[in-house]
């Protein structure tokens, strides 16, 4: 059993551990030791959203790193995906991400990235673990000249806003479209109006004021209905919502009905696989994805994967099996021709493209699938227990999959971010998967315990 990691990094209450500023300097020398593995010196970005707990875990981190006698490379509030980029960019030895994503403020988190900006796997993760609880690094102290030295890289916004522009055909603008952007108040918000702006389109920005504590609240990707309403307000041709550190992105259409995850994917494979650039005639995609997303891959002539939940997964199938593109019903979605991780800026780059170059509203790209009736129910827990060892909830577990026979399926699985159970329900009509996702639900909670 891991004891820090989660399906993306470590994440909990800020100032509580493990998200203390002493768990953060151990990791700090944990993470420069195991990649100072080459001769010279060796540098590690640090990036983070705007919490207020963002400036405790930062400064604990560089002491951390620097202690083992590596250079720190600051760069602020900015994406997740974006220290990605700069960690290849910089020729950094590794980056390291300070945020809790879409989980309120008072939360944190921190994850890492190697050299070639990939998540790290789950055996460097387990190695970290172990070099922080088994004290080998207690008598590693780098003395005088050796001491890493802090910087702060001030160009980082122009680097990344250039990167992401990229993606797009050359000469390419979006000259005459509307968009709502929602930043959440988080790490999005100097960078993903500015490219939309700098592309030609009219932008209409929402939550770019962060003062620490605003992050996620009432807005972006978990909160998004004050961007709908923007939409409907403005006329604008299109809405994208953030979440905190804006590796994924959810879209409104010129109607300001939602856009998922699924419909995203299903639209941008479509298109690439027109354009013959869909690796394998494949979408990589998680056991949470709406079976009619599935369907409707079959139809356009689109293989379809499934792995666990979490992109880091989904990217790993994606390089073990030359695939190049994927992503989650939640909105993160890889392009790996442009990025190595979810990037909600380049996502929402690529609908805006595909809605420009066709000539069609959102709406109409979206229904290339028809989602099947599907419900999402979640209850902080007390604990994680296995759930297989529950009599009461395999009996319940059992007793609702035969009730859906071939017409559904259900899936239940801990969260592993957050103290949550979560139940996920396909079938034929809404009210009965709603009736049995509750009843599965509550049966969880009777047996494994409520947070209080």
């Amino acid at each position: 059993m891991r004891k820090l990691f989660g399906t993306d990094g470590i994440r909990g209450t800020a100032n509580v551990d493990p998200m203390t500023s002493e768990m953060a300097l151990k990791l700090g020398r944990a993470i420069a030791h195991l990649f100072k593995n080459r001769k010279g010196r060796h540098r590690i970005v640090i990036g983070k959203d705007t919490r207020l707990s963002g400036y405790m875990l930062e400064t604990a981190l560089t002491s951390g790193i620097c202690s083992m006698g590596v250079d720190v490379l600051l760069v602020g509030p900015m994406p997740t995906p974006a220290i990605s980029v700069i960690t290849k960019s910089m020729r950094a030895d590794a980056g390291v991400v300070i945020s809790a994503s879409h989980n309120p403020y008072e939360d944190n988190g921190i994850k890492f990235f190697s050299r070639d900006g990939l998540k790290l796997p789950d055996d460097m993760e387990r190695e970290i673990e172990r070099l922080i609880f088994s004290g080998d690094l207690d008598a590693i102290r780098p003395t005088a000249t050796d001491i890493g030295k802090a910087f702060k890289v001030e160009d980082t916004v122009g680097r990344y806003v250039e990167y992401v522009k990229a993606s797009l055909p050359k000469g390419f603008d979006l000259e005459g479209l509307k968009v709502v952007v929602d930043c959440a108040h988080g790490a999005a918000y100097r960078v993903s109006p500015v490219v939309f702006q700098e592309l030609g389109a009219e932008v209409i920005p929402i939550g770019v004021k962060p003062d620490g504590i605003n992050i996620n609240a009432g807005c972006g990707s978990l909160y998004p209905q004050a961007m709908q309403q923007a939409v409907r307000e403005h006329g604008a041709h299109l809405g994208i919502a953030h979440d905190g550190d804006a590796d994924r992105v959810l879209f409104a259409d010129e109607h300001g009905n939602m856009v998922d995850g699924d419909q995203v994917m299903g639209l941008c494979a479509i298109e690439l696989k027109q354009d013959g650039l869909l690796a394998r005639d494949t979408l990589v995609t998680t056991v949470m994805s709406n079976l009619g997303l599935e369907l409707a891959m079959k139809e356009a002539g689109i293989h379809t994967e499934r792995t666990q939940v979490g992109d880091r997964y989904v990217l790993e199938r994606m390089l073990e099996g030359g695939f190049n593109f994927g992503g989650e019903q939640s909105g993160h979605i890889i392009f790996l021709d442009h990025n190595v991780t979810g990037d909600g800026l380049i996502t929402a780059l690529q609908v805006a493209y595909y809605m420009q170059r066709s000539g069609r509203p959102l709406s109409e790209l979206a229904a290339c699938m028809q989602p099947m009736p599907q419900v999402l129910l979640g209850g902080r827990v007390a604990s994680k227990p296995d759930l297989d060892s529950l009599p009461e909830v395999v009996r319940v577990q059992r007793a609702i999959e035969e009730k859906l026979g071939d017409s559904g399926r259900m899936l239940v699985r801990y969260s592993g971010t957050e103290p949550l159970v979560r139940v996920m329900l396909e079938g034929p009509d809404q009210p009965t998967i709603d009736t049995l996702a509750r009843e599965m639900l509550d049966t969880i909670l009777a047996q494994v315990g409520a947070e209080e």
